[in-house]
């Protein structure tokens, strides 16, 4: 999906790697902030 112009971020949970979950964007409000997704093998 990709997002345009002062579009808002779709709200998510997602699994930290150490541990624990974090709810974007609400944990990333205020910041720039850089997302990276690993799917796994490919």
């Amino acid at each position: 999906m990709r997002l345009e112009n002062n579009q808002q971020f779709p709200s998510i949970v997602a699994r930290r790697v150490q541990g624990g979950e974090m709810a974007i964007p609400a944990d990333l409000a205020g910041n720039w902030s850089v997302l990276l997704f690993y799917r796994g093998e490919w």
